[in-house]
């Protein structure tokens, strides 16, 4: 018997209440369990993380949708993933008997732009991007490909006026460090996200 915490929080990191271990060999191996059930219901398996208090056991889920999709992954289908998960995990041949919970979120847009299918993901938002051997960069992602990112850059201008649009710059993957992304009130509410929102727990 498992409880399941249905969670997409536009700050939630995927790790819970608590901090989830480095990665082990049972987390790879439920990874391995899992994914196919996430894939069968279009979603990506961004991380799997377990953390273990005595006979205790905390699962944290952290599943997203595909990189040529936009918007953010929703409450009504993190709880129905939250379900399909559980019923593997109660199945699983392989598991010990210690109980244990699950907890499913989405990464939410306070996770760092580290690999290229992030910066998919967040096509069309503004980012700060910290460039390697080069200024940082303020700006709108216009466009992804397989060698980098092109962003149109914000320009400061002075105080009380609106930031001017620089000419598009393409950053080679190689020249970018990492990103993030700046929040804007009209992506949460087109994500159907609120700020510092939780969503429900529900017993699996």
């Amino acid at each position: 018997m498992s409880n399941a915490e249905a969670t997409a929080s536009p700050d939630h990191t995927g790790t819970g209440s608590g901090t989830a271990p480095a990665h082990n060999p049972e987390a790879d191996r439920i990874r391995v369990l899992l994914e196919p059930a996430v894939q069968a219901n279009r979603l990506y398996l961004e991380d799997v993380a377990i953390n273990i208090a005595g006979s205790h056991r905390v699962v944290h889920v952290v599943v997203d949708l595909p990189q040529e999709e936009t918007g953010g992954v929703s409450l009504d289908v993190i709880a129905d993933i939250s379900k399909v998960l559980s019923d593997v995990m109660d199945n699983d041949p392989g598991a010990d008997s210690r109980p244990y919970d699950l907890e499913v979120s989405s990464p939410g847009v306070a996770r760092p732009l580290t690999e290229p299918r992030h910066w998919h993901r967040a096509k069309g938002r503004m980012v700060k991007v910290n460039v390697i051997q080069g200024e940082n960069i303020t700006g709108r992602i216009q466009a992804v490909d397989g060698g980098g990112v092109t962003l149109v850059p914000e320009i400061a201008v002075k105080k009380g006026m609106k930031p001017r649009q620089g000419e598009p710059v393409k950053l080679p993957f190689d020249r970018i460090r990492n990103g993030k992304v700046e929040i804007e009130f009209s992506h949460l509410t087109e994500d159907g996200l609120e700020p510092e929102h939780n969503g429900p727990s529900e017993e699996a």
